[in-house]
C-alpha cells in the first residue's frame, strides 16, 4: 500500500511527500490529463474520453485535499474534480518511474552457449495446450530469453498454425500462410536448399519485420543440419564494449534491404541495429543475403564495414551460439527481432522437412500479460 504523507500545492503542481520514501512533483496538466473518473475514461476499457485540446491551456489546481485515503484535486477553470488512488499514483508517477519498454535489451535475459547449464528453455506441447502455468512459462521463455523449443507437437501439416492461435495470430507473407523448408530445384530462397545458412534474421526487408518466428518439424532423416541460435542483444552488446563507435555507427546509419522473384519486390530501409530513446537495443537485423546496395555518404564507407565485419565477427563466435538438432514433432517459437537462426549443412539423402510460418510479438505479449494478471 502506497501511502500520501502530506501534500502541498499551487496552481500549476502538486507535490506529495509518500510515506514509503520518496517525492512526487506533479503538474496540473498531467494531473488532469489522467484523471480516472468516468467522465474522464470509459470504466471498462480505461481509454480517455477527451481529447488533449479539450483541457484548457489554463488549467490550474485550485483544491487539493486527501479524503479517505484518496487525493481529490479540483481544477479551474472548469471545476472539473478528480480522485485519485495513491497506488496508482505511486506505480505511475513520472518522478519515481520510467517508461517501461518490454521490447529492449534491459528487460531480456541475455545469454551464451553456456548460460544453459541443463537444458534449453523447453515444455511439452500437451502440458502448454492444457496447463496455463506451462503456457505461461513458454511464453515468459520467448519474452526473456527470445526463445522456446515445444516438443509432442503433432507431426501434421498446418499444425503450426493451429499452435500460432494458441497466443496470436497468423502474419501472413508472399510465402504463404507457411511455408516449407525442403530442398527444391531452382529455388526462389536460399533455405529451400541443403546449404548451410550463416546466422540470420528472416525478412530485413519488410515493414514491419514479422516478430516471430516458428520451425516445426515433421521428418528429419539427414545427416546434418543442425540448427543454431543466437543472442543477437548480446552480440550487439559485445559490439558496443568492444568498439562503441562501431556501435554508434550500425545504430545510427540506416541501410536497404532487399527481396526480389517473379510475384514481389520487397524493401525496407532500417538500421542493423535499432536502438530506443534510451539508447537500449530493441531490434537487431542481420541478414547478408538481403542486404542492398549500400549508399552511405562517402566519408561513412569504410566505417560502416570496419563495424559490420566486427558484428559479423561477433555473431560467429561459437561461445556465442547454441546447437541442436530439430526432431520430429519438436517446434521452435523465437523472437525474430532479436534471435538469429542458422543450418549446418545437410546431405541430400534421407528427408528433411520443416514448415515454418510467422506471427507478431504484440499478440504474443497480450497473452502473455493477461496469463501473469490471471
Amino acid at each position: 500500500m502506497s501511502r500520501i504523507r502530506e501534500i502541498s500545492y499551487d496552481a500549476g503542481e502538486l507535490a506529495i511527500t509518500w510515506e514509503n520514501a520518496g517525492r512526487s512533483e506533479l503538474q496540473a496538466i498531467w494531473l488532469r490529463d489522467h484523471c480516472q473518473m468516468p467522465a474522464s475514461r470509459d470504466p471498462g476499457n480505461g481509454q480517455r474520453l477527451l481529447n488533449i485540446n479539450d483541457i484548457s491551456p489554463d488549467i490550474a489546481i485550485d483544491k487539493a485535499s486527501l479524503e479517505d485515503g484518496k487525493l481529490i484535486v479540483e481544477f479551474g477553470p472548469d471545476g472539473h474534480r478528480s480522485e485519485f488512488d495513491p497506488d496508482w499514483l505511486y506505480r505511475n508517477c513520472y518522478c519515481l518511474n520510467r517508461q517501461y519498454d518490454d521490447r529492449s535489451e534491459t528487460s531480456k535475459l541475455l545469454w551464451r552457449s553456456d548460460s544453459f547449464s541443463e537444458t534449453l528453455p523447453r515444455h511439452a506441447y500437451p502440458n502448454y495446450c492444457e496447463q496455463a502455468r506451462s503456457k505461461l512459462a513458454a511464453l515468459q521463455a520467448v519474452r526473456d530469453y527470445g526463445f522456446v523449443l515445444l516438443d509432442s507437437v503433432p507431426c501434421e501439416p498446418g499444425q503450426i498454425l493451429k499452435v500460432i492461435e494458441t497466443f496470436g495470430f497468423v502474419r501472413e507473407t508472399n510465402y504463404g500462410p507457411l511455408f516449407e523448408v525442403r530442398t527444391r530445384v531452382d529455388p526462389n530462397n536460399l533455405a529451400y536448399t541443403n546449404l548451410g545458412l550463416g546466422c540470420h534474421l528472416d525478412n530485413p526487408y519488410r515493414d514491419p519485420v514479422p516478430g516471430l518466428q516458428l520451425l516445426h518439424c515433421l521428418e528429419s532423416s539427414t545427416e546434418g543440419g543442425e540448427s543454431i541460435l543466437q543472442d543477437g542483444f548480446m552480440a550487439a552488446t559485445i559490439l558496443r564494449q568492444e568498439n562503441p563507435g562501431h556501435f554508434a555507427t550500425l545504430s545510427h546509419n540506416w541501410i536497404n534491404f532487399r527481396f526480389r522473384d517473379d510475384s514481389a519486390d520487397l524493401q525496407s530501409r532500417v538500421p542493423l541495429i535499432e536502438v530506443n530513446d534510451r539508447n537500449e537495443v530493441i531490434k537487431v537485423r542481420f541478414n547478408n543475403r538481403s542486404i542492398d546496395t549500400i549508399m552511405l555518404a562517402p566519408d561513412q564507407i569504410q566505417q560502416f564495414y570496419s563495424a559490420y565485419r566486427h558484428y559479423a565477427e561477433i555473431l560467429e563466435r561459437a561461445e556465442l551460439q547454441v546447437v541442436f538438432k530439430l526432431q520430429p514433432g519438436e517446434l521452435l517459437l523465437f523472437d525474430n527481432t532479436r534471435v538469429l537462426h542458422a543450418r549446418k549443412a545437410y546431405l541430400a539423402s534421407g528427408s528433411r522437412h520443416l514448415q515454418g510460418a510467422y506471427s507478431d510479438l504484440d499478440g504474443l505479449y497480450s497473452s502473455l500479460r493477461i496469463l501473469e494478471s490471471g
